[in-house]
């Protein structure tokens, strides 16, 4: 099971002003994409959709969906 990945606008701004944002996009697609409740991520409360996880030194929030199968990160917090 593979789990699409979107990005909400304000994290899709940070991405775009992020530096190797291929290499990051695939790095979250292998992770979030394949077990968007591994990779060391935490739950935010009681919601088990609503996420946080740390990839290639990004700080990113997210939500799963597991009825449609995606994923939405709705922000981003690189690395100084």
């Amino acid at each position: 099971m593979t789990y699409r990945i979107s990005y909400a606008p304000p994290a899709d701004d940070t991405l775009a002003k992020m530096a190797r944002t291929e290499t990051f996009k695939a790095a979250v697609e292998r992770t979030l994409g394949v077990d968007p409740y591994g990779h060391g991520s935490i739950a935010l409360g009681k919601d088990a959709d609503r996420r946080e996880a740390t990839i290639h030194g990004v700080f990113l929030r997210y939500y799963v969906s597991g009825s449609i199968l995606t994923v939405t990160v709705v922000r981003l917090i690189p690395a100084p």
